[in-house]
């Protein structure tokens, strides 16, 4: 996360002048457990395939209200609002979902002498928006109905995934609407294949908490009862737990010591951990990567040195306590690289070397550790390509590849997944989101202003309210784990903990600093959890 450029508050940055996307977060409740938007279906078609039939639209030309292979249902007696028309993803046509006025509308097709066992629908889609409820569903598979909304993009295709377990040989598969006048949806390129989905990482950044807690922060649950934020994140879903690590920080925390005490807070609780070095003693990004005090004019060869021993020094303190890493980060957002200027991206080869140093330290402490390399701009395919293909050129050896994507600065969800699909193909690693956030609300807490604070900011369909922080957190879930070939490990929600307590800012140099960030957290003014982290139990 950027927070400083040369040691001074972050100047606020403006939205990028380019499409985003949206999505209407009163669709949430369906997911979370809400009953049917629909009613019923009409009895099922007596004859049904074992493949889908016609999932890419094109059997029928333009203007079909049923298209071959699907049928049509509409509590409102609209089925008119379901149709062909040109303009498909891969082929001439697209099923979409619109009407002059407001409407209820599936578009089903039910599949019969299924095998039984774990199958993923796949399907392309794009949304204006605004609607009550637009998603995929599988239901009547013979386990619990599955369901995955759709993001709102009006300019790109995004892909997105929905696994069930069929039992008894049967399945709907089912594009639904419940829609306002005007509202529209378009959905091409279906496939229902054996095989299932679901992210390994659903993880919290914690590297304020102990802060925090130490200068009188406290946490609530939903209903307003005081508990361990650990166990309360824990308890929603979370089962990682990310630690940030600086050398020897002005205030003392984020050292060792303090990351050893967490990371034992975080492993009671069943959770995994993921360590995140910095190598420097304060905030390191894309904008600075600053050399810790005691390495200073230190020559490249014993620098190499400084980051095997500090590496090493970390994590067998933790694999000492019985929390051994689970995940290391060598460096966090090296965009431009690390430990400037002998680190820089300018110097691959020296570059290299300081990575290579980290990576044996982690590995000599614990060869199960997964190794993670992390840059930001997560919507810059051009950059990660250039980065990955000198790290590769230069022998550097890791295991997952970490994207930095806050949606207000990174670009569209749509840019996030193809530079996903395409990193992890193109280098054949896993990869995962190991930060996001957005604001439930704009105006803060303490006297500090927060790093996004204006409308203007904001990813157009994603209100600065919990229920947009909600659908966007789910967004980002569901891109992750649409990457193909099961390659989309997980997201990592940043600093969910860090809420406005004084003397707990975002300059380690100065207590009276606030954080600019308690507006993004998953805890809300009055320390209660958001409804947000429900979406750490996802599939």
């Amino acid at each position: 996360m950027r927070i400083t450029v040369n040691g001074r508050p972050r100047p606020r940055l403006r939205p990028q002048l380019q499409p985003r996307l949206r999505l209407r977060s009163a669709g949430l409740a369906a997911v979370l457990g809400a009953g049917l938007l629909l009613a019923p279906l009409p009895a099922q078609q007596a004859v049904a395939a074992s493949t889908l039939t016609n999932a890419g639209f094109e059997a029928d030309g333009t203007g079909t209200a049923t298209p071959s292979g699907w049928s049509t249902y509409s509590t409102t007696g609209q089925n008119a609002a379901s149709f062909t028309e040109a303009g498909g993803r891969s082929g001439g046509h697209r099923l979409s979902h619109w009407s002059s006025a407001a409407y209820k509308v599936e578009t089903y097709q039910y599949l019969s002498g299924l095998t039984d066992g774990n199958y993923t629908l796949s399907a392309w889609v794009r949304s204006g928006g605004g609607q009550n409820a637009a998603y995929l569903a599988l239901r009547n598979c013979g386990s619990a109905e599955q369901r995955t909304d759709l993001p709102v993009s009006s300019t790109g295709w995004i892909r997105i995934v929905t696994p069930v377990k069929v039992v008894g040989g049967a399945c709907t598969i089912s594009v639904n609407s419940d829609a306002q006048t005007g509202n529209w949806l378009n959905v091409d390129d279906l496939t229902f294949t054996p095989g299932t989905t679901g992210l390994t990482v659903k993880g919290v950044d914690l590297s304020a908490l102990k802060k925090s807690q130490d200068l009188g922060g406290t946490y609530k649950n939903a209903s307003g009862t005081t508990g361990d934020p650990v166990a309360l994140l824990r308890n929603a879903g979370a089962n990682y737990g990310r630690l940030k690590v600086w050398v020897n920080p002005a205030d003392g925390y984020n050292d060792k010591a303090r990351v050893l005490a967490t990371a034992q807070r975080i492993k009671a609780q069943g959770m995994k951990l993921l360590v995140d070095f910095h190598y420097s003693d304060i905030w390191a990004d894309p904008g600075a990567q600053s050399t810790p005090a005691a390495w200073a004019g230190h020559s490249y060869a014993r620098l190499r040195t400084d980051v095997y021993d500090h590496t090493y020094d970390v994590l067998s303190a933790l694999k000492a306590q019985g929390t051994t890493a689970d995940m290391v980060q060598i460096g966090n957002e090296i965009n431009t690289g690390m430990l400037w200027p002998e680190g820089s991206t300018s110097n691959w080869t020296q570059l290299a070397g300081l990575l290579n140093s980290g990576i044996s330290a982690a590995k000599a402490v614990s060869s199960s550790t997964q190794i993670a390399l992390h840059l930001a701009n997560g919507g810059d395919n051009a950059l990660y390509r250039n980065w990955f293909d000198n790290a590769k050129a230069q022998g550097v050896s890791y295991d997952v590849i970490a994207f930095s994507f806050y949606g207000y600065w990174h670009g569209a969800l749509s840019s996030l997944q193809a530079n996903l699909d395409d990193i992890s193909a193109r280098y054949g690693k896993k990869v995962m989101v190991a930060e996001t956030a957005y604001p439930f609300r704009l105006d803060s807490e303490d006297a500090h202003e927060n790093i996004i604070d204006l409308s203007s900011e904001l990813v157009p369909g994603y209100p600065a309210t919990p229920a947009g922080q909600s659908a966007w957190l789910r967004d980002v879930m569901n891109v992750v784990e649409a990457v193909p070939a099961g390659r989309g490990l997980g997201v990592v929600y940043w600093e969910p903990a860090w809420t406005a307590v004084t003397g707990n800012g975002w300059d380690p140099t100065d207590p009276a600093s606030g954080n600019g960030w308690e507006n993004q957290a998953l805890f809300d003014y009055d320390s209660r959890l958001l409804p947000a982290a429900a979406w750490l139990a996802h599939r």
